[in-house]
């Protein structure tokens, strides 16, 4: 049997399983096929990745339950991942898409992810987790809808533009990777990109009178940025599947990893005005720009575009501190958000996590306290299913910074299921940090500059602060979060500055649950890949 006739045979099974298990929710097909092609985003050619011949990728269109079948092909020359940044994966972490979790897509092979957007909302993006191939392209946004039953707290919008903006390199992905491996950090980017292009090189047209949503996602490898329309407020609406307070903004922060969506009304006179991307907290100033164009424009944009904020930690600080929930508005589900009393749980433990930048046998790691994570030759979660002994032991990183010297470990912590964690993210460093963490929201109940201590706890937000998937830490400061762990798998936890997440800051999170149920945790999947010392090992 042929390759295709297999994988429309493995299609047709999908289908009739999805079609049997849930019923009324609806499954989405895609095909994607991942090759290397020639782009230039910065006006210089270079290796990219491309999904469909597309860079950025195809966009994911979905609504809340929706069940994707993501065919994928990987035509590269080396193994490949996709990850799904912010989508939850309920009771479904082999679908995850990182190496702790999945066998990378050897050349020439595919593999379908069969995922479920199950109860989630908002704007997210997908990227390639191997390799460093994210500093090549390979991303693209992700879109989950509300179902229709369900009401939004804004009118529907005129249009819906995704914006996936970030720095990017002249050199490429293989360039990057190797001064990574020789020990040494990355140069400063070359600039800032949106939607695949450099100044001026993207253009949004608007009708006058009406109002647009912005999702804007920041899929950089290093750098926070500042986005900002000019002479046009923005109202903030969500912030990664939360609906927000509707303060307005003239610009926004958003740091590595996050997402958030903005309402926007095109009631200026009619012409072009600049969409600005400013990098943050750096000491050289990088800058992009697209077009805000009005379909009846009079004019082009005027003048230079201004430089936005740069270094200002404290104003970042209180605008993070300005993103509230709306408690009265629908989630995923028709029950208003504030309906989940999140600061009126009792934590059952607290863990902190400090990041620092050891020189391990004489080359540039990072770490969390103290451990800087190196991947083994299986993945974590086919090890732990296996049973197969050797490949990582919980309680491999400690819950508190030892103030000691750097180490390499293949690090894991162990969690229990439905427990209700404090996790206090802690930056002694000089620059800002971004964490994730795979497969949950959590509420960020506090952050500020300095040491944290217990006495922090007596300034938490505890009634309407946002739940996220990342939260950034601001140079000598902490950020505090409380995470429900209800959902059972192998969990990335990682920087997501990727050269840092590269050399050793992240580790896996094992959130178990001894019932060993399907109300807990999905099988593996019949077509999950086996490699290392899982090969032999059998599956349904």
């Amino acid at each position: 049997m042929g390759c295709f006739m297999r994988v429309w045979c493995l299609l047709l099974v999908v289908q009739i399983l999805v079609t049997c298990s849930i019923g009324e929710d609806p499954y989405r097909f895609y095909t994607w096929n991942v090759t290397y092609g020639d782009i230039y985003p910065l006006g210089v050619k270079q290796q990219g990745i491309l999904i469909n011949g597309q860079f950025p990728g195809p966009q994911i269109e979905s609504v809340t339950n929706d069940n994707l079948i993501i065919n994928v092909y990987n035509s590269l020359d080396e193994p490949f991942l996709i990850s799904w940044n912010g989508v939850q994966q309920r009771r479904n972490s082999w679908q995850d898409g990182v190496y702790g979790t999945n066998c990378p897509i050897p050349p020439g092979s595919n593999f379908t992810y069969v995922l479920q957007v199950k109860d989630q909302i908002g704007s997210y993006f997908y990227f390639p987790s191997l390799a460093f191939h994210k500093a090549a392209g390979g991303y693209g946004g992700f879109k989950i809808n509300s179902r229709s039953v369900i009401p939004v707290p804004f009118d529907p919008p005129a249009g819906d533009f995704t914006v996936l903006a970030g720095d990017w390199y002249k050199r490429n992905h293989t360039d990057l990777r190797a001064i990574l491996d020789g020990g040494s950090d990355l140069p400063f980017p070359d600039g800032l990109i949106i939607n695949g292009r450099g100044s001026n090189g993207y253009t949004f047209t608007v009708d006058q009178g009406k109002t647009y949503r912005f999702r804007i996602s920041n899929v950089g490898i290093g750098t926070s940025i500042n986005f900002r329309i000019q002479g046009h407020k923005m109202l903030l609406v969500e912030v990664e599947g939360i609906h927000t307070l509707q303060n307005t903004y003239d610009s926004l922060d958003i740091h590595l990893g996050q997402s958030m969506s903005v309402l926007v009304t095109a009631d200026q006179p009619p012409q072009d005005y600049y969409i600005v991307v400013t990098s943050r907290f750096t000491s050289q100033v990088l800058n992009a720009t697209s077009i805000f164009r009005y379909s009846n424009s009079a004019g082009t944009v005027a003048g230079p575009a201004t430089i936005g904020l740069t270094t200002q930690i404290d104003w970042s600080l209180e605008q993070a501190r300005s993103l509230r929930r709306n408690l009265t508005a629908s989630g995923p589900r028709p029950n208003p958000q504030g309906s989940y009393h999140y600061g009126m749980i009792n934590t059952t433990r607290t863990i902190r996590l400090q990041n620092s930048a050891p020189v391990i046998n004489g080359k540039q790691r990072y770490a969390v306290n103290s451990v800087s994570f190196i991947p083994a030759d299986t993945p974590l979660k086919l090890a732990d299913y296996f049973k197969i002994s050797g490949v990582f032991s919980l309680g491999s990183i400690p819950d508190n910074p030892t103030g000691g010297g750097g180490y390499l470990q293949t690090s894991v912590m162990a969690a229990d299921f439905r427990g209700y964690v404090e996790v206090v993210f802690e930056n002694p460093e000089d620059n800002v940090q971004s964490w994730h963490i795979d497969g949950h929201n959590f509420f960020v109940v506090g952050m500020d500059g300095g040491q944290w201590s217990a006495a922090s706890r007596l300034n938490y937000n505890l009634r309407d602060t946002i739940s996220r998937c990342t939260v950034q830490v601001y140079p000598k400061s902490w950020s505090a979060v409380y995470i429900p762990l209800d959902n059972v798998g192998m969990w990335n936890v990682r920087s997501e500055n990727w050269a840092r997440q590269y050399l050793g800051q992240q580790f896996y999170l094992r959130v178990y649950s001894p019932a060993n149920s399907w109300r807990d945790e999905y099988p593996i999947p019949s077509n999950a890949l086996l490699c290392g010392r899982a090969i032999g090992h059998s599956h349904p």
